[in-house]
């Protein structure tokens, strides 16, 4: 009989996110979880479960919809939602557009991910928001390792790396001036592998797109795009079937797949192990400029 597999999951970080979303909950008004339907912000939905048992949350999950998301996400973002009865609140980039707040970009590279940052403040200042809980980690890129764990936004919902609060042991200072919001990170000092871990110890459900399976892809600049109606394809951009997975989810026009067979959490975490591209490697709009990611958040990007 194969023995079952060790939990290697350091339950110290647990007991600190479930630590910052108890703090969030005390020293914010109106908070509430950015749910992408990504594996981070599944965890975060998870630990604010046992947070606050066996109350209910007492935030809702706000998901600013691009319109470009991956169907498979969509359909278990409800599906959580529902079993775990969390109100959900979604806000759509189309809705953005209508209203000319934004423009639709063009060319080969087009996405409405970056567009997601004018329907997301809009929606702050809508609900009224102080806090938004994100699930975000300093172990992806370099912009995010330089955020607090309260991370506080300026009026116009920017992030200067400059004027970030310190955070001594486990003080955290979330006092704003009106107009001001802050970002709460619960899970900054988790690494990827930490999050599949946390997944297989408490044997959360996540959306397929994680797990290998046929898709129809085509090659660009080294990557695996998932073939889709949303990317401009050029006529050299031919769709073929391969067996992949995603390790991180988003816009589906600007993240990319990887060849893959694992069909297991295990077979995932063996991968992800011994992998040598990051996270975010197979994540465009990274990769638009050396700065992306800062100059995004700076702009109020998630």
């Amino acid at each position: 009989m194969r023995a079952a597999p060790v939990n290697t999951f350091p339950v110290e970080l647990a007991d600190e996110a479930i630590y910052v979303l108890r703090e969030a909950a005390a020293q914010f008004e109106r908070p509430a979880i950015l749910f992408s339907g990504g594996k981070d912000s599944i965890v975060i939905t998870h630990l604010a479960v046992r947070a606050f048992a066996p109350s209910p949350v007492p935030f809702p999950l706000l998901h600013v919809d691009t319109g470009h998301n991956f169907a498979e996400t969509i359909v278990y973002r409800d599906h959580l939602a529902a079993s775990l009865g969390l109100e959900l609140i979604v806000r759509s980039v189309q809705d953005s557009l209508d209203r000319g707040r934004v423009q639709e970009e063009r060319g080969r590279y087009a996405s409405r991910n970056v567009l997601q940052t004018v329907t997301l403040l809009d929606a702050i200042e809508e609900l009224n928001l102080d806090a938004c809980i994100g699930g975000a980690r300093r172990d992806e890129e370099k912009a995010r390792a330089k955020e607090r764990i309260f991370s506080v936004r300026d009026e116009f919902g920017q992030w200067d790396a400059r004027r970030q609060r310190p955070e001594l042991f486990d003080m955290l200072n979330g006092r704003i001036s009106p107009g001001q919001h802050v970002r709460v990170f619960p899970i900054s000092n988790w690494t990827e592998l930490d999050v599949w871990e946390y997944i297989r110890a408490e044997g959360i459900e996540i959306p397929s797109i994680y797990f290998a399976h046929e898709r129809d892809v085509f090659d660009r600049d080294g990557l695996l795009w998932a073939d889709s109606p949303f990317i401009n394809k050029g006529p050299d951009e031919v769709p073929y079937r391969a067996q992949v997975r995603f390790r991180t989810v988003g816009d589906m026009t600007c993240t990319a797949a990887v060849a893959s067979a694992a069909v297991s959490l295990d077979a995932v975490i063996a991968e992800i192990a011994s992998s040598e591209l990051s996270e975010r490697g197979a994540r465009i709009d990274d990769k638009r400029s050396e700065a992306a990611m800062e100059r995004r958040k700076r702009e109020g990007y998630f």
